[in-house]
């Protein structure tokens, strides 16, 4: 007889870990989480500074690429998704960001999802947050991420700030406050010099209760059926096929490409695409799988005259010293990351609303330890990462083989709109007006990409089209939508169509991507969505 609980969660997430949290809060639950990744113990996971590494050497994710890019030169294009407990809030840059309520409102008004304005979910985002300002009307003080502003020292970051003064761009105290345009401090998940990630803030919690069941290493194949509903999971852990059973509801939290990859593994999706890989069809819903979107980011670099304190920091027998003192105490260079101003911005003044993030990054991504005469220094430079915020472009996932092992075929479609291509060149020659500011200017020995001489639309295209890559905020492959949306997997509780007892709650069911980093709105979707499973009047979905 297959194993029994009341919720079964696929996927230590984001959302994954707040569900076994905020579930487990009732005594008498019985929730199992199941991993495909491993613990998240590593000292590269847990030391900010060593985020680069995590990414360079593709640590602790799945390893996808995507299909060749045709508006990137043909070129296959990483897509990081962790693999791991806390998933990608363990192995992604600590940035937090909520996005502008704006966002939420198109949601409302646009999209046929009242229950998901601004202010409705305003609540959920002070629930899930511990803001170093502590509680005020939009910030919270006493959740369980612990989030504060970067504090990285170099005497560039006033420099920046000062020339995007002069460039015309406004300041902000707090981004996530009461105005989200303009420049200031970056925020991220740091708490104590460690990453915070939501495997620290809500699933140590939730297994110290004894009522979360945890499984790693355990690869979902597929959801099972009663007829109409949802009764449970096979998954494979150690080569050995397991059956669970769900008694209240199945919560898919796999993320952007696993879990509309498990749905149309389960038989649900567009009918002909399961019909290439002879799976029989539970619920046909041809929007599984499509909708996806992401931030595209292309940098502008200069190569810095003398070195700031990362290069100087990084020597190896100096940051040997550091990682320690981060490890042990939590602090020193290593418990920050060098990325501490950033701003939303407008690609032009005829846009309504920022379109544009521009990140100072105050140290290259090839940055690394050296010793002389052993390992030679690394170029200083520092640069500009402008990421794009509202794509038109779309793309999909769908499955490669009807083996559960086997990865998803991404196309991720990047720049395919002229609109799109557009914006980026409007973007790469605002960072270059911030950085033609005097303030910058004895920081500066030289443009390192693209180059001063590249000034056309020609040249910018040509430069973005070989060295723009993604942002890692892919969303959409299981969309949220009113009644009336034929390409809606999910109702506006996340519900999936079709199906009782079963919901997908991560990042593929935002219909549009927010304009910032996707891992505050995918934890406030799962605080929402736990009240919703539990009753709790908190969650009030009028008219559903």
């Amino acid at each position: 007889m297959a194993e029994g609980f009341d919720y079964i969660i696929v996927g230590a997430g984001s959302a994954g870990c707040v569900l076994a949290h905020r579930l487990g809060q009732d005594s008498g639950a019985r929730i199992l989480l199941l991993e495909a990744g491993g613990a998240d113990r590593s000292p590269i996971i847990k030391i900010p500074l060593t985020w680069g590494l995590i990414l360079k050497h593709r640590l602790y994710d799945w390893g996808y690429f995507t299909e060749p890019e045709a508006g990137l030169d043909g070129r296959r294009i990483e897509c990081a998704r962790g693999k791991v407990l806390g998933g990608c809030t363990s192995i992604n840059g600590m940035a937090y960001a909520r996005g502008m309520a704006e966002d939420y409102d198109h949601w409302a008004r646009d999209l046929g999802l009242p229950d998901w304005s601004y202010q409705r979910v305003l609540p959920y985002f002070k629930r899930s947050e511990s803001w170093e300002g502590g509680e005020s009307a939009l910030r919270g003080g006493s959740g369980p991420l612990t989030v504060g502003r970067l504090r990285f020292e170099d005497p560039v970051i006033d420099a920046f700030l000062a020339a995007t003064d002069l460039a015309g761009h406004g300041r902000t105290d707090d981004y996530n406050g009461a105005e989200a345009e303009g420049f200031g401090p970056m925020q991220a998940t740091i708490r104590r010099g460690l990453r915070c990630s939501a495997a620290v803030a809500y699933l140590r919690p939730a297994l110290a209760r004894g009522n979360v069941t945890l499984r790693t290493g355990a690869l979902a194949r597929q959801i099972l059926f009663d007829g109409t509903w949802a009764t449970g999971i096979d998954y494979v852990q150690n080569g050995i096929l397991h059956r669970v059973q769900a008694d209240r509801s199945v919560l898919l939290c796999g993320g952007v490409i696993n879990s509309p990859q498990l749905l149309m593994l389960s038989g649900i999706g567009d009918p002909a695409a399961l019909a290439r890989h002879r799976i029989p069809v539970q619920v046909a819903l041809p929007g599984v799988g499509r909708n996806l979107q992401d931030h595209v980011v292309c940098d502008v670099r200069w190569r810095r005259r003398g070195s700031g304190p990362l290069h100087r920091g990084l020597r190896a027998d100096r940051i040997a010293v550091d990682l320690l003192r981060t490890a042990l105490f939590g602090t020193g260079l290593s418990s920050q990351i060098p990325a501490a101003a950033v701003g939303l911005v407008r690609s032009s003044p005829d846009v309504a609303l920022p379109d544009a993030q521009f990140i100072l990054a105050a140290g290259p991504m090839n940055a690394g330890p050296y010793l002389m005469p052993f390992v030679r220094p690394y170029t200083d430079a520092f640069g500009i990462k402008g990421v794009m915020l509202q794509p038109e472009s779309r793309g999909s996932v769908e499955l490669a083989s009807a083996d559960p092992a086997q990865p998803a075929v991404i196309r991720q479609n990047f720049l395919s709109t002229e609109g799109d291509r557009a914006t980026i060149r409007a973007m790469v020659r605002r960072m270059r007006e911030i950085g033609d500011q005097a303030p910058l200017a004895p920081f500066i020995a030289e443009e390192l990409a693209p180059g001063a001489d590249q000034t056309t639309d020609a040249q910018i295209d040509a430069f973005v089209r070989r060295t723009a890559i993604t942002l890692h905020h892919p969303v959409g492959t299981c969309k949220m939508g009113a009644d009336g949306d034929a390409g809606a997997v999910l109702d506006g509780r996340m519900r999936v169509r079709g199906i009782e007892g079963l919901r997908v709650i991560d990042g593929s069911a935002l219909p549009r991507v927010v304009r910032g980093p996707t891992n505050a709105p995918v934890l406030m979707m799962a605080e929402k969505i736990a009240d919703d499973l539990r009753g709790r009047p908190g969650a009030r979905f009028y008219g559903v």
